[in-house]
């Protein structure tokens, strides 16, 4: 084992606790501190494939962010891919791999040379224990204490916090300390007052208390776009347009321009060349002016006329054409799975703003000493 002074494990007590969003603030913040930094996630479940390799996409995105992975193999940062069947292969003896072998040398090379390496895991501290590499006992192979994210609330916190710090002690992994992440914001200061206290009673440190930011939850265009893989029409320019709200287009349009918002995602029939216009006219300010459309989702599978088409690139409206109908299409897209990309450089900033103001970074270093 190479001698790393510093070495954090990013655990959760669920999924979409926040634990790659945390790794990239963290690593923004400790980069102030330390001058080499590694990243590894030892077990993936979304891959890409990065250089030959399949690569869990969130160390493609910190190494996108970062550039910390010179003169690595990339799949260092991601050395097993649970790929589909990969469970039920291991679970029938077929699939053989010494996987904690390969952890353990990859680790190793990740950590060459650096004062801190950030180890990202898999969802709660007994993920992975049907191939025998829980969260828990990863934490152990690698010696590191443990950072437990779990989601705002008072009671929620702290019931989920120490049911997974009882799989850690079992592996003698210590939890240096909890982050409470997503509270309301119209609750913040009651709720994060409330939930230190009840985890200074079960003497687990609170490093942090971060408020639920709605903008990381909230899809892209280009999101929409790859995540649903539904074809785009027009307005590829404008791929990178946040979408702050979803509209369905299936009313009068006077009663739907009432609610229609800045930077709202218009979802409607493609023969809807009504809602279409009304679009067109938010958009140029003809109705509801300052009030600009994401962009426009078309249900049905018929491509507008040429004219239609010439209109939305004239006013600079991305248009996704389905098959589906559009309710279906509408339940697809609310129900996405919202991933930080490394283009998404005002969510990136956010992410870093928010770590440094709400996490305390000193108590961090000091507890993994």
């Amino acid at each position: 084992m190479i001698n790393v002074p510093h070495r954090i494990f990013i655990s959760a007590t669920g999924q979409n606790a926040g634990k790659t969003t945390f790794s990239v603030g963290l690593i923004a913040a400790l980069l102030k501190r330390f001058k080499s930094i590694g990243f590894i996630k030892p077990i993936g479940q979304r891959y890409l494939m990065e250089q030959g390799f399949k690569v869990d996409e969130d160390s493609v995105l910190i190494e996108k962010i970062f550039g910390i992975s010179r003169n690595l193999n990339i799949k260092d940062l991601s050395p097993v891919a649970v790929e589909k069947g990969f469970t039920e292969k291991y679970i029938e003896g077929v699939s053989k791999g010494d996987y904690a072998r390969d952890i353990q040398e990859s680790f190793n090379r990740v950590a060459r040379d650096k004062e801190l390496v950030i180890i990202e895991g898999t969802g709660h501290a007994g993920v992975g224990s049907v191939l025998d590499l829980s969260n828990a006992t990863v934490a152990k192979l690698l010696k590191s204490k443990v950072i437990l994210l779990t989601p705002g609330g008072v009671g929620r916190p702290i019931d989920e916090a120490m049911l997974n710090k009882a799989l850690f002690d079992r592996e003698g992994v210590t939890l240096a300390g909890v982050v409470v992440n997503k509270m309301l914001p119209e609750k913040f200061n009651r709720i994060s007052r409330y939930v230190r206290m009840g985890f200074e009673k079960k003497n687990i440190p609170v490093l942090g208390t971060m408020p639920y930011q709605k903008r990381l939850d909230l899809p892209t265009i280009r999101e929409i776009y790859e995540e649903i893989k539904i074809r785009l029409l027009c307005g590829e320019t404008y791929l990178d347009n946040a979408v702050d709200k979803i509209l369905i287009g299936a009313m009068e349009v006077k009663d739907a321009v009432k609610y229609i918002e800045n930077n709202s995602l218009i979802i409607t029939p493609s023969d809807r060349i009504d809602m279409i216009r009304a679009a067109v006219d938010v958009q140029s300010g003809r109705l509801k002016k300052n009030c600009k459309i994401a962009g426009i989702v078309l249900s049905g599978g018929i491509e507008p006329a040429v004219k239609v088409m010439t209109m939305l690139e004239k006013h600079k409206i991305p248009a996704l054409l389905s098959g589906e109908d559009t309710y279906s299409i509408a339940s697809k897209i609310h129900s996405m799975k919202v991933k930080i990309k490394p283009e998404d450089k005002n969510k990136i900033k956010i992410i870093v703003d928010m770590v440094s103001k709400y996490i305390d970074i000193d108590k961090i270093v000091e507890n993994f000493k």
